[in-house]
Order: C-alpha cells, then structure tokens, then sequence
C-alpha cells in the first residue's frame, strides 16, 4: 500500500506540527517550510504537502516568496513524473509566469518556462528530447543545480516509467532514453534496474504487474425483471 498524499515518512515532526495546525496559515511558517525545502534538496527526500503548503502561503503572502524556492520545488517535483506534481504547483503560482512577454523578464518566469518545457518532454514520454533539452541551455544546469543526484533520479524514473510499459526494448533506444552509453549503461541497467543486456541488442525487462499481458472479461449481470421495467415504460402513456 503506498503513502498517502499528505504523508512522507522523512518529514520532521515540527514541519508535521505545522502542517497539521493553524500555522499551516501562519506567515511566520514560511522560514522552516523554506528550510525543509533545501534540505529536501540536500537529502533526496521529497514531500508534495509540505512544498505545496508553502506555496499556499506565498499567494496570500507574496512579499515572503523567493524565487530560488519555488524553483527548486518544481525541480523536485519533476524527479516524481509522472505524478501530477508539477501541474499542482504550477497552479498556485501566478498564470503570467507561464506566458511569455516583454514586458516580464524576471528570472523566476524563465524558470518556469524553462522547466515546464521540460514536463511537457516528460509527460509526452520524449525521453531523448528531454535529454537534448536539457544539454542544449546551460541555465538548466544552473536551475537543478541545488537539487543532489537530479539526473540520476531522473533516470530512475524514466527506467521506472518504462518498465511499466515494456518486457524488452533496443538497447540503442534505451541508451537514448537514459543518455548513458557502455559500461555507463550497463552498470545503471544491471545494477539499479535489474535488468538484463542481451547479445542480441535487447534489453529484457522482468514481468511486473504493470508490463504483464492480461485478458479482461467484462460480464454483464442484468436481470430479467430490469429489462421487463424498460419495455413496460416504453408502451407508457404519457401523462
């Protein structure tokens, strides 16, 4: 059984005090919300209500908002695709960071864009566009910069992803996907994934119950007596 939405086993307790109080509304809870932040970066951890929670308070409270943590919450957040993480902090932020204009240069709506281009990737399973994306601008290099092991997780993902989908794959399409190459390759495959490199090119991907074939039967259980309702009312007068 998963966790649930509002939990994360890592969460310390007086981040859980203030979520589950009246100081989840307290201005004065943005300061550990935004520390918890940084050391969700730092350690790899991750949880959803808490960033999310912070965000809410910076739309009541927009003076308190800094950039830098809002930017390293969506990069968090894309280390969980395919949750529906990403969209949900994009929707308490303000609509205009998403379109571009002249008139806003600010750094944060870059950002955003920046790194939504990068979900749309994600979302459309265009694994090798977002690799090229991501080597094409040095500013997402700056971006995830604060977020440990970014690309390693997100290769966990995308191998997560996948497994879901597939019992065997190329090993040149993989390779793509995973933008490693070799022994590189190899080792992630064999030793994070499991997986298996056969001589042949493929790579064998173990039967899981998201990736295994399965016929569904449909059966209808209708009795006779709803069916006699039906005919009755067609040969109703109406009233």
């Amino acid at each position: 059984m998963g966790v649930a939405f509002d939990e994360a086993p890592e969460r310390p307790e007086n981040i859980d005090i203030i979520l589950n109080g009246l100081d989840r509304y307290n201005p004065e809870s943005t300061v550990p919300l935004q520390e918890y932040v940084t050391q969700q970066c730092e350690t790899q951890t991750y949880d959803c209500y808490a960033n999310l929670a912070l965000l809410k308070l910076y739309q009541f409270n927009p003076h308190l908002s800094k950039d830098e943590i809002i930017t390293a919450i969506l990069v968090k957040t894309l280390t969980t695709f395919p949750s529906p993480d990403f969209s949900l902090c994009l929707h308490l932020l303000q609509p205009s960071l998403l379109a571009p204009s002249a008139n806003d240069n600010s750094p944060l709506a870059g950002a955003v864009q920046k790194l939504n281009v990068l979900n749309n990737l994600l979302s459309a399973a265009d694994y090798s566009a977002f690799w090229s994306t991501f080597r094409g601008d040095a500013l997402y290099a700056e971006l995830v910069a604060e977020v440990s092991g970014f690309e390693e997780l997100m290769r966990v993902r995308i191998a997560a992803t996948v497994s879901q989908a597939v019992r065997e794959v190329q090993r040149s399409i993989l390779e793509d996907w995973l933008e490693l190459k070799g022994k590189q390759f190899e080792k992630f495959v064999g030793d994070v994934c499991g997986w298996k490199v056969e001589t042949s090119g493929m790579v064998k991907v173990p039967l899981n119950k998201d990736n295994e074939a399965k016929g569904v039967v449909v059966r209808e259980n209708v009795k006779f007596d709803q069916f006699s309702r039906i005919i009755r009312r067609a040969y109703e007068q109406p009233a």
